[in-house]
């Protein structure tokens, strides 16, 4: 049940990171697309806080959702990383939804954020080499 509710929860971010059609707008149709997530906080915002909480404290109901918010395993920039791109428990891997900037950019504001002060940035190449590229 609560990889079914996570999945569900999962699906609904897909329209919010919909990128706009190559060809453009076509005529007697209205344009309707959202800007993909830059920023570390446009991502937490987009994809990460239907579960986390706008707060970053988690919740419980149909699982249990960790809290981010003082979290003293964030302060290892790597295991951020990690859950984002493997994924653990009920949460997915998020490699299919967010590219290594992203990951990095919401891995930093996670750490920098919610009662965390853990100032090293995550870079782009960090997740790659957890990622294996």
């Amino acid at each position: 049940m609560i990889k079914h509710t996570a999945f569900a929860l999962l699906l609904l971010t897909v329209p919010v990171l919909a990128q706009a059609n190559a060809g453009g707008d076509t005529a007697g149709s209205s344009a309707n697309t959202t800007a993909r997530p830059v920023t570390g906080e446009q991502v937490y915002v987009q994809v990460c806080q239907g579960c986390h909480m706008a707060d970053a404290k988690g919740g419980v109901g149909a699982g249990r959702i960790p809290a981010l918010a003082k979290n003293s395993n964030l302060e290892d920039p790597s295991y951020p990383v990690s859950m984002i791109v493997q994924g653990r428990g009920a949460m997915p891997p998020l490699t299919d939804l967010l590219n290594p900037a992203q990951i990095a950019a919401v891995a930093t504001y996670v750490r920098t954020h919610f009662g965390n002060n853990y100032k090293k940035p995550v870079k782009e190449a960090d997740v790659k080499a957890i990622m294996g590229q």
